[in-house]
């Protein structure tokens, strides 16, 4: 029985799609998911934005699990450093050096002949295999490349150091049986590939992408790179009915729990980018989805407070790691337990505390169920009133859209959450909003009678802990 590696292509997929985004929460509820399920690999995207790109990676890879966490680089040694840098704390890590072989791709995602071509990648290759001892190698729209260019290429990487060659079909274009002759063709007459893992990627195209991965499976591949939507690459639930039906006919198997798929892909219902508007609270889960569900209690260490904010998205200075403990410490004296949505309020209450950028003037916000909502916000920033006009889904929605407005810019909006404080017809409500920003993730929190207002409050206050940071940062 012929065990066949499952490589998750979703997020690195996502980063270059217009259909679809992912908040920094989803993107690490994947991750757990996946690593759940026993995908061998999962595949991230070259860290484009430094901080916030290398923030994300290093925290998918406390979350990782077994699964191998694998992250692409460019053509650069710039690139592959912080690739390095972003992935190397994973339990299992990958560098995964993606290069176009066919002319078109060649000259002009790159503008690269295919002797610099092959330079580059038998430098790239190496220098990925001198930090990382797996490092793969993808031959980008191999399928159009001409044949000995190809082998020249696959042979290239593999004397370079690559434990993983995979063939990706860019254009989408070949029929379950040509990828059959085409893999058969590149085993026979390849030097050395029968050392390395051997890896195929198509595209879903003509819509016969499941029945190619298996006749690549059948042609002698060891690796297939899948996704939880199927957006352009087969899907991991249609690729697990195969697996599950006819494994065994067929004398395949996998390490992924074919029979949880179903029920996993319920749970990721939010990957489909149906519903991914222009709204602020767009690409936010809310709630307590996704975070993580380790109980904390008076005997937790400052250590196992620091895993769990990192595990949200935090990236707390060790001053405000400190400051949100002594906090902890006196709020589980009170209780038995504190969750992960506690901690947020702990978090907006005592870190990163600033000197407002952005001070509250005024606001008046209508809605009702014959309208749409409007808000009007008057901030001031250095002495100057500015003012922000805007029509929402509703008074919430309308805020959030004039203060972006007001500042010329938007912040994912990476969690909501609204409670009451108090009892009775004049109860406080506590707003708490979660942005993130080019530093990472920032919390603000509000109180008031008006829950709009109090919505208003937090959102000012995450803001000015944004605008703090990246004013430190210039």
């Amino acid at each position: 029985m012929k065990n066949i590696k499952i490589a998750d292509a979703t997020l690195r997929q996502v980063s270059a799609s217009a259909d679809i985004s992912l908040s920094f929460k989803e993107k690490i509820e994947l991750v757990k998911e996946l690593s759940r399920l026993g995908v061998n690999i999962i595949e991230t995207a070259p860290v484009s934005d430094g901080k916030t790109d290398s923030l994300l990676i290093k925290t998918l890879a406390m979350n990782s699990g077994d699964s191998v966490l694998s992250c692409a680089v460019g053509i650069t040694s710039e690139s592959v450093a912080k690739a390095w840098e972003a992935v190397r704390s994973a339990p299992k890590s990958r560098l995964h050096v993606i290069i176009p072989v066919s002319p078109v791709k060649m000259e002009y995602d790159h503008g690269m002949k295919p002797d610099a071509v092959l330079k580059a990648i038998s430098e790239i290759v190496a220098e990925c295999a001198g930090l990382c001892a797996d490092v793969e190698f993808s031959a980008d729209d191999a399928t159009r490349a001409q044949p000995a260019f190809l082998r020249e290429a696959l042979e290239a990487a593999i004397k370079a150091g690559a434990k993983t060659v995979t063939l990706c079909d860019t254009a989408g274009i070949l029929m379950p049986n040509e990828y059959e002759a085409f893999i058969s063709g590149i085993r026979a007459e390849t030097a050395g590939i029968a050392g390395v893992t051997l890896g195929f990627q198509c595209s879903s195209g003509l819509k016969m992408g499941t029945a190619s991965v298996f006749a690549a499976i059948a042609a002698g591949v060891d690796q297939v790179a899948l996704t939880v939507n199927g957006q352009g690459t087969p899907s991991l639930q249609s690729a697990a009915e195969v697996f599950r039906l006819r494994g065994d006919s067929l004398g395949i198997q996998s390490d992924v729990d074919m029979t949880g798929i179903r029920r996993a892909m319920s749970r990721l219902t939010w990957m489909s980018p149906a519903g991914k508007g222009s709204s602020p609270f767009d690409n936010s889960i809310g709630g307590d989805t996704g975070r993580s569900a380790e109980a904390l209690d008076k005997n937790s260490t400052i250590a196992d407070v620091c895993r769990v904010l990192g595990s949200c998205g935090y990236a707390l200075s060790p001053d405000d790691e400190a400051k949100v403990y002594e906090a902890f410490l006196r709020i589980a004296a009170k209780k038995e337990t504190i969750v992960a949505g506690e901690l947020d309020a702990i978090v907006a209450s005592v870190a990163m505390q600033v000197p407002p950028t952005y001070k509250i003037i005024n606001y008046v916000i209508n809605s009702g169920n014959i309208i749409k909502a409007t808000a009007n916000i008057v901030l001031e920033k250095d002495g100057t009133e500015l003012r922000g006009m805007a029509v929402g889904d509703g008074p919430v929605d309308a805020a959030f859209l004039a203060i972006e407005q007001i500042v010329g810019r938007r912040y994912e909006l990476d969690d909501f959450q609204i409670a009451a404080v108090t009892e009775g017809r004049g109860a406080m409500g506590s707003a708490l909003v979660k942005l993130r920003g080019g530093s990472g993730l920032c919390s603000g929190r509000g109180v008031s009678t008006d829950i709009i207002g109090a919505s208003i409050r937090a959102y000012v206050d995450a803001l000015n802990k944004i605008a703090y940071e990246e004013g430190n940062q210039q």
